[in-house]
């Protein structure tokens, strides 16, 4: 138990410092976004410092830390590409405004280091996971995340090659995404981010205790939904778009489903 403590504690703490080298830039540049393009790689830091410190059955180790890094890299591809060269995020833009002068400091706490907390209880189930090794073969409960998380990651890959062919067009700009994927939900993309991190859930599953860390999975469901994604992404940029409140009086907000007619 002590040695397992004493990873947690260490990949905390390396979240943490990561974020702060983030924090560094973002003042550099002026532009929070950077932020964005440090969350997936905090889980890909988390997962193989887990990977090298523990002595668990060594395919669920592997299992576990490649999801991690397939996510983590095409989440931090797909987030800098789409920054890059763009002002700030509206989201952090509004927070600069209201915090003025004291934002550069504010933003350590508030943006930075608040995510480093995040990433480190989003993948408690992921550093869980790769302690024991027992049971020494993959169960039904691995085979059964495995198929959740590629699921959850088509999903989320589809939805934002989709929304990033749209706003590509110049002709589609002010307009609202409202077919394939996003035909059927709001945010697909957060969606399939969220079944990812159930898929994980399923895996951990397999391991002794596994069940307490569905704290994991809760954590990034409840942040999708009312902290960093639907509500305020939904506040900021939508709030008073006619065309987007017709939208969000048929399609479901986040679990896809058949919208209303």
């Amino acid at each position: 138990m002590e040695t397992s403590l004493s990873l947690f504690a260490i990949n905390l703490a390396a979240a943490a410092a990561f974020m702060t080298v983030g924090w560094v830039i973002s003042l550099v540049r002026r532009n929070v976004t950077i932020a964005d393009s440090f969350w997936g790689p905090g889980f890909v830091l988390i997962a193989w410092l887990t990977f090298f410190n523990t002595h668990g059955f060594i395919w669920r180790k592997i299992i576990l830390t490649t999801l991690v890094t397939l996510w983590g890299l095409r989440l931090f591809l797909h987030l800098h590409g789409r920054n890059a060269g763009k002002g700030e995020d509206p989201r952090y833009a509004a927070w600069r405004k209201k915090h003025g002068e004291n934002f550069w400091i504010i933003s350590l706490f508030k943006v930075f280091l608040i995510q480093a907390l995040f990433q480190w209880l989003i993948s408690l189930g992921v550093q869980y996971g790769q302690i024991f090794a027992v049971p020494a073969q993959l169960t039904g409960f691995d085979l059964a995340g495995i198929f959740i998380w590629t699921t959850g990651f088509m999903i989320e890959s589809v939805a934002d090659r989709q929304l990033s062919n749209f706003t590509k067009k110049p002709e589609n700009k002010g307009r609202i995404l409202d077919s394939g994927l996003w035909r059927y939900s709001r945010h697909p993309n957060y969606f399939g981010e969220s079944l990812m991190w159930w898929g994980i859930f399923g895996i951990v599953l397999s391991v002794p205790w596994g069940i307490w860390t569905i704290v994991s999975p809760l954590v990034i469901t409840y942040t999708l939904l009312k902290l960093t994604g639907v509500s305020m992404m939904e506040e900021t940029e939508f709030g008073d778009n006619p065309e987007y409140q017709a939208y969000v009086s048929k399609t479901s907000a986040f679990i896809p489903w058949f919208p209303k007619t």
